[in-house]
């Protein structure tokens, strides 16, 4: 399908929904005309129109948080797109990863799986992109970065410890926990070296053939 060949709105916009690429968080609903779409193709970066404003506006121009996009697609009606991204910073003009982020109307109880793990991996992410740029004095994130790999691997390795005295001593709970701060720290130490989870996420695969 060509650009010509969507469902444009009767203003030339389309609604774009903006997930991050690696955790499927949806970080922003925003707008794209056929030029700011053009330029989103061609740059491989979010391009997008202001309908405040009235004029295209590339994400991160004055902020600094930037997002590579590596696809674009359309849904069954061809009126919706979706840039599936790389957030370089927090999404949101406020300071969060996501402008979804605490506005909640609904969430699932106790009794309605919700995917624990998924939420669980997608919201650290987020908050790792989030706390990257926070101050070292106020979150223990930031102050990992700050300190380096040579930290960061070190805390990898005690945790990996912990995981096995944990095993053997037959503790559920506690290994639960012990595997979680492994996850935790191992994703840090991901995030300081720039390696994302699909590039894990490919290696396993490549493996698996």
């Amino acid at each position: 399908m060509s650009i010509d060949e969507l469902a444009w709105g009767p203003d030339g916009l389309l609604p774009v929904v903006i997930q991050d690429a690696q955790t499927g968080a949806v970080l922003t609903l925003a707008y794209a005309n056929r030029a700011a779409l053009e330029r989103t193709l061609a740059e491989r970066a979010t391009w997008l129109f202001s309908r405040s404003r009235g004029s295209l506006w590339k994400k991160g121009e004055s902020s600094g948080n930037t997002q590579g996009v590596v696809a674009v697609a359309y849904d069954c009606d061809a009126d919706a797109l979706l840039y599936r991204v790389h957030p370089h910073g927090p999404a949101c003009h406020t300071g969060a990863a996501s402008c979804f982020s605490g506005h909640l109307l609904l969430e699932a109880g106790d009794n309605e799986p919700a995917g624990a793990f998924d939420a669980a991996l997608a919201h650290l992410r987020a908050t790792l992109v989030e706390r990257r740029s926070a101050s070292p004095q106020a979150s223990y994130t930031a102050k990992l970065l700050r300190d380096g790999v040579d930290r960061i691997a070190k805390k990898v390795g005690e945790e990996a410890t912990e995981v096995v005295i944990a095993a053997k001593n037959d503790d559920p709970a506690a290994l639960a926990w012990e595997v979680a701060d492994l996850f935790y720290h191992t994703l840090v130490l991901l995030e300081a070296r720039g390696v994302t989870l699909d590039d894990v996420g490919k290696e396993l695969l490549r493996r698996a053939k």
